[in-house]
C-alpha cells in the first residue's frame, strides 16, 4: 500500500463491519442443490456479459485504483495543508476502475482537494502512478482468476441476487462464472442506469438469502448504490478499512443481508473474500479451511487498515506476491491469500500464518 495516500477518517474497521453483517445471519434449511445450468440462469439476467478475454490484459489502459481526483504529479510540488496550491480549474473526479484522463498521472483522495472556497486548492503532493493501476500485462490462465472467486462446497442451496450497476460487467461475469458449479441459485439483475431510482428498483427483484450489488459505492460522490440502500433498508457501514476495497459497504434490507462491492474487479475481490464469503459460510453453516505455513519473508502493513496479501508457495513456505494490491497477473499465480488485521504492522519472516487457499 502507498502510505503517502491519505485515507478517509470515517473508515469502519473490517472486523467491526463483518461482525455487524453476520450478526443476524443464520444457516438456511438444508436442501438439494439447485438443478440445471446455474450460470445460464445467472447470465440470462444481464443484457450483455463481457468476454473473459478482457482478463488477458486487464486493465486495457491506465485506470484509477481508488476513488479520487485525477491530476499531474509534477503540478503539485510543494502542495500541503500549510501551503495550498491553487488550481486554474477543477480536476476530474474518478471512481475506481475509470480511465485516467490524458495528461494525468496520479489520483488523490477526496480530502486532498479543497473546493470550499472560490478557488479550488490542492493540499497534498503526489508521485507519478499514485492511485493508478497501470495498463495490464498478459494473464495466461484466466480460469485461475475465475477460481479465485469460488467459495468452495457450501452444502446448501442458497439464493443469491446480484445487482449490476453499469460499469461492473466484468466483475458480475467473474462472480456468475465462479458460482456456476456451486449449487447457488443466482439471479443477476441489471440496473438500468447509475441513478438512485434505477438501482432501488433493481433491489426489488424477488426474495434471496444474500443481496450483492456491484458498483456505485464511491465514497461521498458516486455512491448512488449506497443512497439507494439507505432508502430501502439500512446501511451498516460504508467505507471499510480494507485495502484494496475500502469503498465497499454492508447493510440490510428487511432480514436480507446486503454487501455493496466496488465495480473494479480487484477492489471487489477483496470485499468478496472478506465480507461475502463469510456471509455465504454463515448462511450455509460451513467454515472455510486455512493452511498454516511460515512466511518466507517479512510482510509490512499499515496500522489502522486491514490489507490483503497474495501468497505463492515455495519450499513449504508462503511467499508474499502482493500486499494491499490485487493485480490480476498476481492473482493468477497466487496459491492463497490472507488478511493482515488493522491492528497489526505485519508479520516477520518465519511467522506461521493461516492462509485461505485459492484453489483446492
Amino acid at each position: 500500500m502507498n502510505t503517502s495516500q491519505r485515507l478517509p477518517s470515517s473508515l469502519k474497521p473490517l472486523d467491526v463491519a463483518l461482525a455487524a453483517l453476520l450478526e443476524s445471519i443464520e444457516p438456511v434449511a438444508a436442501g438439494e442443490r439447485a438443478p440445471g445450468d446455474v450460470f445460464a440462469h445467472a447470465a440470462a439476467g444481464l443484457d450483455a456479459l463481457k468476454t473473459l478475454d478482457e482478463l488477458k490484459a486487464w486493465p486495457p489502459h491506465d485506470i484509477a485504483a481508488v476513488d479520487g481526483w485525477a491530476l499531474r504529479a509534477s503540478d503539485l510540488v510543494g502542495a500541503s495543508s500549510y501551503t495550498p496550491l491553487p488550481l486554474m480549474k477543477e480536476p476530474v473526479w474518478l471512481e475506481a476502475g475509470e480511465r485516467i484522463p490524458d495528461g494525468c498521472d496520479c489520483v488523490l483522495d477526496e480530502d486532498a482537494v479543497d473546493r470550499t472556497g472560490a478557488i479550488v486548492q490542492v493540499l497534498a503532493e503526489a508521485i507519478p502512478g499514485q492511485g493508478i493501476r497501470r495498463k495490464g500485462g498478459e494473464v495466461a490462465d484466466t480460469s485461475a482468476v475465475v477460481d479465485a472467486w469460488r467459495p468452495g462446497d457450501l452444502r446448501r442451496m442458497l439464493r443469491l441476487r446480484v445487482v449490476n450497476v453499469p460499469g461492473g460487467d466484468l466483475t458480475a461475469e467473474l462472480i456468475a462464472r465462479s458460482l456456476s458449479t456451486t449449487g447457488i441459485e443466482i439471479k443477476c439483475v441489471e440496473a438500468g442506469s447509475r441513478d438512485v431510482a434505477s438501482i432501488a428498483r433493481a433491489f426489488d427483484a424477488g426474495a434471496c438469502d444474500l443481496l450483492i450489488t456491484i458498483g456505485g459505492s464511491g465514497v461521498g460522490r458516486t455512491d448512488a448504490t449506497v443512497i439507494a440502500l439507505a432508502g430501502r433498508g439500512e446501511v451498516i457501514a460504508h467505507g471499510i478499512a480494507l485495502q484494496p476495497g475500502r469503498t465497499a459497504a454492508v447493510g440490510r434490507i428487511g432480514n436480507t443481508p446486503v454487501v455493496v462491492l466496488p465495480g473494479a474487479p480487484d477492489q471487489a475481490l477483496a470485499a468478496w473474500w472478506t465480507l461475502v464469503l463469510p456471509a455465504l459460510d454463515g448462511l450455509a453453516g460451513t467454515q472455510r479451511k486455512t493452511v498454516t505455513r511460515p512466511l518466507a519473508q517479512k510482510v509490512a502493513s499499515s496500522v489502522g487498515i486491514s490489507e490483503i496479501v497474495l501468497l505463492g508457495e515455495r519450499n513449504g513456505a508462503w511467499t508474499p506476491l502482493a500486499v494491499g494490491d490485487l493485480p490480476l497477473t498476481a492473482i493468477a499465480r497466487a496459491k492463497a491469500w490472507l488478511v493482515v488485521p488493522g491492528a497489526s504492522e505485519g508479520y516477520a519472516a518465519g511467522t506461521p500464518v493461516n492462509a485461505y487457499l485459492l484453489r483446492e
